[in-house]
């Protein structure tokens, strides 16, 4: 039992660190953007979000030149992707716009109706989350989230004008398509590596934002080559932190701590970007807000302990699997194959690391594949992406 834990601890602790960079490199993001908008050297969100998906795709693309170079793309990939980079490219746009028209703490709380968004979706798309929705303790936690929210933009001293109201509204809009896109993920993409869907995501979403700073961005994105070196260096820097460090560190969190503690981590975004903003922008939320902001983050998380204590999984783990008998290796090892006309079943048990099937065993763990833990039942992973 002794030599188990200390050999779990030093991977704990790494995804601690992981989680906590995730968070602070995800905090930045509307900071930076922000800076972008209302700096000394300002560029349109249409040259920022360019560049910025842009320099993603080319940090991502190695994913997909690897698994090309080893011929272990998986079949159906690029299909898989394009309804998930419909939803993620209007996500991404809004996103990028929201931050030129309302600050970015009270953006970040009014993204937190996203988790409302999912709930709709999933109960609407997969019947094995309905049961998950039904208990007292995520309705609970989705009328915190509901309440703590209105009372967090409600309370802006001065009422919301008409230049705050469409930022909020630009907000909520960016946290309904990033809520479409996680489940369209899981509908049409389950069962691949996260790495490797977010990649395809990627160079979809950035062919149509490149497109867009094209026809849209002052002197079609040419303004970023005449920022002066330090802010060109921002604009770069945000790429790499938001969207290619920031999901791989997410990633990688959640082998070592499991989605539940993930998840909940970055729920503490609306509150860091804040902090973050009170003393680069000057942008005060009062107390009745900052009250409302936290009962809305707490049913946040409320939201995801019942979800994770409803799901018939244990918390993931680098644990070494037991050898099962040669049936189970075989079945397991075969990925599901739905007969013509057939789909399989959302509640399908998949390895949320290896992608494997695991209904016909799912009382068994950990896989009997690559020895790690399944996450979640029906979506089996964590959804790539969630923030640019």
């Amino acid at each position: 039992m002794s030599s188990t834990t200390h050999s779990n601890a030093p991977s704990r602790s790494a995804g601690v660190v992981m989680i906590l960079l995730t968070l602070a490199g995800w905090t930045s993001i509307p900071l930076f953007l922000r800076h972008f908008a209302t700096g000394e050297h300002p560029i349109d969100p249409w040259t920022a979000n360019g560049w910025r998906y842009g320099v993603s795709a080319l940090l991502w693309a190695p994913v997909l030149v690897h698994g090309f170079w080893r011929s272990s793309l998986p079949a159906g990939l690029w299909r898989a992707a394009l309804v998930p980079s419909l939803f993620n490219i209007v996500a991404q746009v809004a996103f990028a716009i929201a931050p030129y028209m309302v600050e970015p703490g009270l953006m970040t709380f009014s993204m937190r109706l996203q988790i409302i968004f999912l709930t709709i979706g999933a109960a609407l798309l997969f019947q094995a989350e309905r049961r998950v929705i039904r208990t007292a303790g995520f309705l609970g936690g989705m009328v915190m989230v509901m309440a703590g929210t209105a009372a967090t933009l409600l309370m802006q001293p001065g009422g919301l004008g008409s230049g705050t109201a469409g930022g909020i509204a630009v907000s909520i809009t960016a946290g309904l398509f990033y809520a479409a896109y996680g489940l369209s993920v899981r509908k049409w993409m389950q069962g691949f590596h996260p790495f490797t869907a977010f990649a395809a995501v990627s160079q979809y979403t950035a062919a149509a934002i490149l497109a867009l700073m094209l026809l849209l961005g002052d002197d079609a994105g040419a303004t970023a080559w005449r920022l002066p070196p330090w802010e060109f260096f921002l604009l770069m820097l945000s790429a790499i932190i938001g969207i290619g460090l920031g999901h791989t560190l997410y990633f990688a969190s959640i082998a070592r701590l499991g989605l539940a503690v993930s998840a909940g981590v970055v729920q503490l975004q609306p509150v860091t970007v804040s902090i973050g903003s009170y003393f680069l922008f000057q942008e005060r939320l009062n107390a009745a807000q900052w009250c409302g902001g936290a009962v809305a983050i707490a049913g946040a998380v409320v939201m995801l302990r019942a979800q994770h204590a409803a799901a018939p999984t244990t918390e993931a783990g680098p644990v070494k699997a037991p050898d099962p008998p040669s049936d189970v290796r075989a079945q397991a090892a075969r990925p599901a194959q739905p007969h013509a006309g057939e789909e399989l079943d959302d509640a399908a048990v998949l390895c949320g690391y290896c992608g494997l099937d695991l209904t016909a065993i799912a009382g068994s763990s950990p896989c009997p594949s690559c020895g790690r833990e399944h996450c979640d039942h029906a979506s089996g992973r964590a959804t790539p992406g969630g923030m640019p």
